[in-house]
């Protein structure tokens, strides 16, 4: 009966998610103390996550990451998102124009512009 009870044991993920928040810490130029009072906190709180693994409440995360300079992504151990650019000038607006279409229409324009692509990349070769 105590093993459906007993706790979830201490394992590597936690272990590298006590030592990456240790480790933004540390680049932040942050004390436990210190980050403990920017996401109002307790510093017992900051030393448990560091120590044991686990992550804080999804509504200190955000805080958290704010005072890292990080992205809560990278805080659950994602990588950085990439930066999606979207296309400037006369292409960037014709697409934003585009986003107000109906469905229907965005697809068919889409089919039309993949055609068009294809064909400029074959009188190309």
């Amino acid at each position: 009966m105590q093993a459906l009870f007993s706790t979830r044991p201490y394992d590597a993920d936690m272990a590298k998610t006590g030592s990456r928040l240790k480790t933004f810490r540390e680049a932040a130029g942050l004390s436990q103390r210190e980050l403990a009072r920017q996401i109002d906190q307790d510093q017992s709180n900051v030393r448990y996550w560091e120590q044991s693994g686990n992550l804080p409440r999804s509504d200190v995360l955000i805080p958290m990451a704010q005072a890292l300079g990080v992205t809560v992504e990278e805080l659950l151990g994602e990588a950085r998102p990439k930066r999606v650019v979207a296309p400037g000038g006369k292409l960037g607006q014709a697409f934003q124009e585009a986003l107000h279409l109906p469905r229907r229409q965005q697809e068919k324009l889409a089919e039309f512009v993949k055609v068009f692509i294809a064909q400029h990349a074959s009188s190309k070769s």
